[in-house]
């Protein structure tokens, strides 16, 4: 029998784009569990629509490589193994580091926008202070997101949003209460300083520790930089 969903029912217009922000949501907050199987019936119900978004934004969830189809039963979120973490983070390096890089060698991070950004790192911190770990992933993923958009690649992003959804199949239980997730959020002040002054190498320096820090983080043994 598949699991029911909870959240508010769905009303706009764009049901199917909708649903899709609503089960991802909650496949990375953890509060869908890996491994179980999740009716489209039973999720359709609960956001007050039909089948039919539900299983559109379930088969765009697949091609994301987020959930494995149960052929006429419905879904279920992946399992994420130490393999996979390590792929991932591999593919993030090898890309944000280098786009960071770019961004602060180009000038591309005016001002204002760093000022933007490090609101957004503000509000980052205070989620991981507060334990509000939906408001901190929001916010960590507005931040990463919103700097790497200075360099003008929509395919990158797209990449790298993918990635982030990957990788936080792990589940929020192994970031909750960690004292090393604290360490993590000082490093985007740090971060953005750096591209705005344009410090390539300083920026690109910061961005591979951050992302072997937080590798760390989510496998549940941080890795701490010396």
């Amino acid at each position: 029998m598949g699991q029911e969903l909870g959240g508010a029912k769905l009303t706009a217009s764009s049901l199917r784009d909708q649903a899709l922000r609503v089960i991802r949501a909650r496949i990375i907050s953890g509060e869908l569990a890996p491994g179980r199987l999740y009716a489209l019936g039973a999720v359709a119900e609960q956001l007050g629509v039909s089948v039919t978004p539900v299983r559109e934004a379930v088969l765009d969830l697949a091609r994301e490589g987020l959930v494995e189809l149960a052929r006429n039963r419905g879904f279920r979120v992946r399992e994420m193994t130490d393999g996979d973490l390590d792929e991932i983070v591999e593919l993030r390096r090898m890309i944000e580091v280098s786009a960071v890089r770019t961004i602060a060698e180009r000038g591309l991070l005016a001002d204002a926008e760093a000022d933007r950004l490090r609101e957004i790192a503000a509000a980052t911190e205070k989620c991981a202070a507060d334990g509000d770990w939906v408001g901190f992933l929001d916010n960590d993923r507005d931040l990463h997101m919103g700097l790497l958009a200075h360099l003008g690649n929509e395919r990158l992003l797209t990449i790298v949003g993918s990635l982030r959804d990957q990788g936080r199949l792990y589940g929020l239980d192994h970031v909750a209460g960690s004292a090393s997730l604290m360490e993590s959020t000082h490093e985007h002040d740090t971060l953005i300083d750096a591209v705005a002054a344009g410090e390539a190498d300083l920026a690109a320096a910061i961005m591979d520790r951050h992302l072997r820090h937080t590798r760390g983080i989510w496998a549940g043994h941080a890795e701490h930089s010396g």
